[in-house]
């Protein structure tokens, strides 16, 4: 599967909790928690510690967990190294209608952005 199928089937699976998602950033945002939510997306039967649960993958029809994080706890706990923070941050802001999400998968981790207007 190309990288590009890869993420049309993760925008797919997760099109039911883009409004969720969308409606968690902008709560992170307007608390000044963070002006970076990140979203860690994984496996129902796997593990993250990081973030706060979102969304069960137990109790989803495609099996993706979703968890609310922040670029700060990232980088706290070196996910993100603190020499890739200020070029994360750059990557983050050309995103702006996009949320960001950290899939976890298989042993492997990478940050894609999806398009929030998908949300609506």
């Amino acid at each position: 599967m190309t990288p590009e199928e890869s993420l049309q089937q993760l925008q797919h699976a997760l099109r039911p909790y883009l409004p969720l998602m969308g409606n968690a950033a902008e709560s992170v945002r307007d608390q000044d928690i963070s002006n970076y939510p990140v979203f860690a997306v994984f496996p129902h039967s796997g593990e993250v510690a990081v973030g706060l649960a979102l969304v069960d993958g137990t109790d989803s029809s495609h099996g993706w967990s979703v968890n609310v994080t922040t670029l700060e706890e990232l980088a706290a706990k070196n996910v993100v190294a603190m020499e890739n923070v200020e070029r994360f941050t750059a990557v983050y802001k050309t995103h702006p209608d996009a949320l960001c999400c950290l899939t976890l998968h298989e042993g492997a981790a990478q940050f894609v952005f999806i398009p929030y207007l998908a949300a609506q």
